[in-house]
């Protein structure tokens, strides 16, 4: 090769990824209905707040998981793609919004979660029941999931929830005990382990 040529590089190949990596993109009437009634309700959703890849294709279903008492949570978790901060005082309306929002949707399995409300001393515990009442009396027929908090070990504040009687009372542990302080920093793993035996 002389001094004077360029040498072009060959592009590298790339694999296309396959097809249960490709996220699908946000589409049909169901979709929009889920992000209308979310917007005009003006309500959170775990799929929103932590970037789920699967919003499109749930929404899209016509599904999607509720999140309670604000955006905005007072743990800094290192799985998680929620706002850490202080979060804003407690909406009293909320409850009715998400009562409604669910009724529009025709929801049979209501699943809601919530930030960690570690500011208020009922941990949020009475939005939770609130809204739960909310929804049984314009959505009878509507089960319900609560994924819940740990509530700081206030048990008084989970009790209030079994005695809501929600189908399911679910909490997430995301990770193993040795990972526990890396990846929750603010939980502890045998917390964790009680609430689910309480």
């Amino acid at each position: 090769m002389s001094n004077n040529s360029i040498e072009i590089a060959e592009e590298p190949r790339f694999k296309l990824r396959p097809d249960w990596l490709r996220v699908k993109l946000p589409m049909g009437e169901e979709y929009k209905k889920v992000r209308e009634i979310v917007s005009t309700h003006k309500l959170h959703t775990i799929c929103e707040s932590g970037s789920c890849p699967n919003m499109g294709e749930c929404w899209g279903a016509g599904t999607a998981t509720f999140m309670i008492l604000g955006n905005i949570c007072t743990r800094s978790c290192g799985f998680c793609n929620k706002a850490t901060g202080r979060p804003l005082p407690v909406d009293l309306k909320e409850p009715e919004r998400v009562a409604e929002s669910v009724r529009l949707m025709n929801i049979k399995h209501c699943v809601i979660t919530s930030v960690n409300r570690d500011d208020l001393k009922d941990g949020g515990s009475i939005i939770w029941v609130e809204t739960i009442n909310a929804i049984r009396r314009v959505s009878p027929q509507t089960k319900f999931e609560t994924l819940i908090p740990d509530f700081m070990s206030n048990w008084e504040n989970l009790q209030r929830i079994i005695d809501a009687r929600p189908e399911i009372v679910s909490h997430n542990t995301e990770t193993v005990r040795r990972l526990t302080k890396q990846v929750r920093i603010k939980a502890k793993y045998d917390r964790s382990l009680e609430v689910w035996q309480r």
